[in-house]
Parts: structure tokens; C-alpha cells; sequence
């Protein structure tokens, strides 16, 4: 067993305006930070994940998943992210589509939408017996 099999995982997310990010995270998303230090905020989430925003300069890409977010029902997922006026990614391509921002990639159902900083979160409910 490799030394990092047990290892807890952070993300680390890049925001040009920690305030507007908090903002975001906490309005729309309905996230508070567990600490904010020197480095950024740290948030918690189920069985001890965890990720940070941390303050850079650069911009991020949007055109990839930053961050995805596993959820057991990704209808009431996306009904309730909208209602707090979350904007999801529609897509219409060979290789991906959305349905009223939710898409079927065979091994989970998925959705994305970009934070204030511009960084694309995908939120997705794998298929039964997927891991």
C-alpha cells in the first residue's frame, strides 16, 4: 500500500478576488469557509474533503473541470443551485450534450457551472455501481 492511499485530498482552487469568491461560495452555493489564513479559505465537505481558495494573480481556464463535487441526486442538486441563481454550462456536441444543464456520460449524470472567478465546478451522481 503506497503511503499516499491514505492521504486526505484538498484541492486548491485559484481566485483573483477571495471576497467576491467568498461571496459567491456562500451565497450561491450555500458554503462557509472552516478557516481562512494567509493562504486562503478552507472549506469542508463530507468524509473529510476539503478544498481551498487561495488568492493568484492568474486567470483560470474555464475549459476544463477544476473541482467536481459528487452528489446522490444531481436533479435536486441543480433545482436548488439555480434557485440561488447558479448559471450551469449547456453543451451541444458530438461528444457531450446537456438536457436542461445535465448531461449523460454513461458512468454518472453531470452538470458544470462556472464560480466567480471563472473556474468551471462540474457537480455529478455516478451511476449505480460506478465508482
Amino acid at each position: 500500500m503506497s503511503v499516499l492511499e491514505s492521504a486526505l485530498v484538498e484541492s486548491t482552487i485559484p481566485a483573483q478576488d477571495l471576497e467576491r469568491a467568498r461571496t459567491f461560495y456562500a451565497e450561491k452555493l450555500g458554503l462557509t469557509p472552516l478557516s481562512e489564513g494567509r493562504i486562503g479559505l478552507r472549506y469542508r465537505l463530507a468524509n473529510g474533503t476539503r478544498f481551498r481558495l487561495f488568492r493568484s494573480a492568474g486567470k483560470p481556464s474555464g475549459a476544463h473541470t477544476q473541482m467536481a463535487l459528487m452528489v446522490e441526486d444531481i436533479g435536486a442538486a441543480v433545482k436548488e443551485l439555480r434557485v440561488r441563481s447558479v448559471q450551469f454550462e449547456e453543451y451541444d456536441t458530438p461528444s457531450l450534450t446537456t438536457a436542461d444543464g445535465i448531461a449523460d456520460v454513461g458512468y454518472a449524470k453531470a452538470a458544470w457551472f462556472k464560480d466567480s472567478e471563472g473556474n468551471l465546478i462540474g457537480i455529478s451522481q455516478p451511476t449505480e455501481g460506478v465508482a
